[in-house]
């Protein structure tokens, strides 16, 4: 089921999620959470999706770049759920790029963000997952994550002056960030590891 996305300002984005329960692992309840999060997140052309975006304090977030016309630059991830997630830095090595949010729809950010980084999280039945990522994807891991713990892109901004809104972003700056991105993937060829694919594989069937 398609849900509404939370947007700037709304108190519930700034929620800190609690971890998912031992036994909530595998239950209709944990279970229908992920499948609206994959509706909600491909109905918006979303790279991924926390729980809090939806309302919903659990930490729980699914990530897909598969073709994004919002993301036109980003490597591909398969559809991954990762519940629980912990984060560890691969070294100080930072990329600088731009993002966007489902959360903040009109308004793009440069960020500074780990450039490797390493998930160690639980399937929705319960498996351990360890999930390596690099680049763009790592930037995708940890904007993630941050939803987590109620923290939003627009609060790691390098300064003030490096909001844009989505219309000057695309007139002003997508033609060299697209160019910066281009040379990010050619930096890491590899972008993502991903010791098991944690959720059926199905159609995108939501234009």
């Amino acid at each position: 089921m398609i849900r509404n996305v939370l947007e700037l300002g709304h108190p519930k984005l700034r929620e800190i999620a609690q971890e998912v329960a031992q036994d909530e692992f595998g239950s209709t309840e944990i279970l229908q959470l992920i499948e609206d999060l994959i509706d909600t997140m491909r109905a918006r052309h979303g790279a991924g999706i926390a729980a809090t975006q939806i309302g919903i304090a659990k930490r729980v977030f699914v990530i897909e770049v598969n073709d994004n016309p919002r993301y036109p630059y980003k490597p591909k991830i398969p559809l991954t759920v990762l519940v629980n997630p912990q984060l560890r830095i691969l070294g100080d090595e930072t990329v600088s790029v731009i993002e966007g949010c489902l959360s903040v729809p009109d308004l793009r950010g440069r960020v500074e963000r780990f450039a490797q980084v390493e998930l160690t999280a639980m399937t929705p039945e319960g498996q351990p997952l360890t999930l390596r990522a690099r680049g763009l994807s790592a930037g995708t891991l940890q904007h993630e994550l941050d939803h987590l713990d109620g923290l939003l892109f627009t609060d790691r901004l390098e300064s003030s002056e490096h909001l844009y809104s989505k219309a000057n972003y695309e007139l002003f700056f997508a033609a060299d960030f697209q160019r910066q991105a281009e040379a990010i993937n050619k930096a890491y060829p590899e972008p993502i590891e991903i010791t098991k694919h944690v959720w059926p594989s199905r159609p995108n069937n939501v234009s």
